[in-house]
């Protein structure tokens, strides 16, 4: 199966053409894909080079005469590096860009930890505004672009990972998807987590919703399923654990409920070795998942 990233330079290709007001930002990285794109639109496809501060000031400014950047490098250089023009040329000038990362939390693990980025979502979420998409497959990931392309000038964090679930699901880039109904709890598996949680949980008593789309947050969606299921809430994200905690607890603020955050942990892990590994060394795969989640709803087998 081809990645989310294999879909990304091809997609942007065909918005280049219909859409005279967008234009691809690059950094060097994923500029071969652009190749066929830049011959068509040469005035359209910027490659700044390796200056990621410029990448999202440049966008900003383009942003600002009107046109629809997408602006597209490794996560630790799209969002941590230029936060400052992140929070500034984009959010205090309220320029709105299409951010689009790759790499996500430790997909090139021989890249070592300037390539890793889980606290990607959690630094935006200290800023204003920003709609983010964490689609868990390529299908979805394409879904969501055009979303965030057509979303008139709003700030969009695209966030592709080659961790992806077997088949993409119809997402709409707003409401938490029902995929299991239970009785003692609910577990929200954000991306490429759901098929992990869906093993995970197999046989437990459990609703299971899926997000593709983490901010703004669909606190409507998370109420209506504690309405049924409880309100034990398990969060299992691909970034920083706890991101979204926050968010489920102001959902829920005025019961009496429980949250638990699971995903990357904060401990760098310094024998960098492959995706799986590292999964499993966050307890993110689905027999570490089964005993957590297990252990903090009761493990209520479905049917008793």
């Amino acid at each position: 199966m081809d990645t989310m990233r294999d879909r990304f330079a091809p997609l942007v290709t065909r918005l280049l053409d219909e859409d005279p007001r967008v234009v691809a930002v690059l950094a060097e990285i994923g500029a071969d894909g652009f190749a066929e794109a830049r011959r068509r639109h040469p005035d359209r496809v910027v490659n700044v080079g390796i200056r990621e501060q410029l990448l999202v000031g440049a966008a900003a400014g383009m942003a600002l005469t009107g046109l629809r950047p997408v602006v597209h490098t490794f996560a630790s250089f799209l969002v941590e590096r230029p936060f400052e023009q992140v929070k500034l040329d984009l959010g205090h000038q309220d320029a709105g860009a299409v951010l689009v990362s790759a790499a996500a939390s430790f997909d090139w693990p021989a890249g070592g930890y300037t390539h890793m980025a889980p606290g990607d979502v959690a630094l935006l979420d200290t800023l204003d505004g920003w709609t983010v998409h964490v689609p868990g497959h390529p299908d979805e990931a394409e879904t969501l672009l055009r979303h965030a392309v057509a979303a008139g000038d709003d700030k969009v964090y695209v966030r592709l990972s080659l961790q992806s679930n077997a088949r993409g699901l119809p997402v709409d880039g707003e409401r938490l998807r029902t995929v299991r109904e239970g009785r003692a709890g609910v577990v929200v598996a954000v991306g490429p987590m759901l098929d992990a949680v869906l093993d995970a949980t197999e046989g437990l008593d459990l609703t299971v919703l899926y997000a593709a789309t983490v901010r703004p947050f669909d606190a409507a969606g998370l109420r209506r399923a504690t309405e049924s299921a409880g309100t034990d809430v398990v969060l299992v994200e691909p970034y920083l654990a706890g991101t979204s905690t926050a968010a489920a607890n102001d959902a829920l603020a005025d019961v009496p409920h429980r949250v638990l955050g699971l995903g990357v942990g904060r401990a760098e892990l310094r024998r960098y070795g492959r995706i799986d590994e590292h999964v499993r060394a966050h307890s993110l795969d689905a027999r570490s998942l089964r005993e957590r989640i297990g252990a903090f709803v009761g493990a209520v087998p479905a049917g008793v």
